[in-house]
């Protein structure tokens, strides 16, 4: 925003100069009319899914009254803010789900578009291999009018139904260690997808499983954090979050010849993936393994934080690794806690994609 500094959820801006121009998705949703209201909490340098910020406090996410619950992350004050009502739709940048994980967690619909269609320009890069600007907000369209505006046109979006359409239901990764309450209502979201008329299979995808091994050494997010933070981490490592910290550093021994390995082989990963889902309108499977976990045992134990991380993670980053697009959507009852359905697809089927959530989006509310 112009003529404010960016603090990207971190103390470690404070006293950086102010911002000379508003990045491209402000100045482009000033010029429709939208009024920007506010600036959002996160976690910091958007290096976490589950949204706790050490230095500012962490939103408490919306759906328990009851019990402190994270919003998860990064996104987690853009989240809070759209599910209290308080903004119409809320802007970050998903790099490994930091838009879909936080919307899942607090009931809202986000959409991850495809990378390129909306520029990066303006915002704090954590991954510019994979980061993405987009937005969360409380339906469908609504995401679609924000995402038109960000880049410059609005999708194509021919309406559908259902009837026919081929879901690809990965039995690898994505359906591990569900918890009861996502369990629960998946089931009962595939089977109003499949009585609406949606072909729904379900077969291995072994593509899922190489991710983590064709991301490594380091990771490309960790990489690239340590190429943008290398000098603060060098000289005031104590200022940042110490669990960000420690997911920066694991950038800094990897070689340029590794770097290169990854770009290459995450490459040829893509290509295979993209001919794996040929035939098929959407990948479909939870957002997050799990309901938003308590607050309290990850404020207090690296071990819970980094699980919960992981976990919140996981379904998620594959599709940035894709350079794909995807949409969670609520499909939880009222009266439990939220839980979302992300269908996805390659890079560049955004339209395809949307009218399928359209599509989708009345029969999981």
């Amino acid at each position: 925003v112009a003529g404010r500094t960016t603090m990207a959820g971190s103390v470690l801006r404070q006293g950086q100069p102010a911002a000379t121009a508003a990045a491209p998705a402000v100045a482009r949703l000033r010029a429709a009319g939208a009024a920007i209201t506010g600036l959002t909490n996160m976690s910091e340098f958007a290096f976490s899914g589950v949204g706790i910020n050490p230095h500012h406090g962490t939103p408490r996410n919306p759906c328990d009254t009851a019990v402190a619950r994270v919003p998860g992350g990064s996104s987690s004050g853009a989240a809070v803010s759209v599910a209290l009502g308080l903004a119409v739709a809320g802007l970050g940048s998903d790099t490994g789900g930091s838009i879909r994980i936080p919307a899942a967690l607090c009931g809202l619909v986000g959409f991850k578009n495809t990378q390129a269609r909306t520029p990066l320009a303006g915002a704090f890069p954590l991954a510019t291999t994979l980061d993405t600007v987009c937005s969360m907000s409380r339906t469908v369209a609504d995401c679609l009018v924000v995402d038109g505006v960000l880049a410059g046109a609005p999708l194509p979006v021919q309406p559908r139904t259902l009837q026919g359409a081929r879901l690809l239901l990965p039995r690898t990764l994505v359906l591990d260690a569900l918890d009861a309450t996502v369990a629960r209502a998946f089931e009962r979201a595939l089977q109003r997808l499949s009585a609406a008329g949606a072909v729904i299979v379900e077969q291995p995808l072994p593509e899922l499983a190489e991710v983590a091994q064709i991301n490594a050494p380091g990771g490309l997010s960790a990489i690239e954090a340590w190429a943008t933070h290398q000098g603060d981490m060098r000289t005031q490592r104590e200022r940042f979050d110490h669990r960000v910290a420690l997911r920066v550093a694991l950038g800094e021994p990897v070689s340029a010849a590794d770097y290169i390995t990854i770009l290459r082989r995450r490459a040829g990963w893509i290509s295979r993936m993209e001919a794996r889902l040929v035939g098929f309108d959407a990948l479909v499977c939870p957002t997050a393994p799990i309901v938003a976990p308590e607050t309290a045992p990850l404020l207090v134990s690296d071990d819970a934080f980094f699980k919960a991380n992981g976990l919140l993670l996981r379904n998620t980053f594959p599709i940035n690794f894709l350079d794909g697009c995807a949409f969670t959507l609520p499909c939880h009852e009222a009266g439990e806690l939220p839980v979302g359905l992300m269908l996805s697809a390659p890079g560049g089927h955004d339209a395809a994609l949307a009218a399928l959530a359209l599509a989708a989006e009345p029969l999981l509310r």
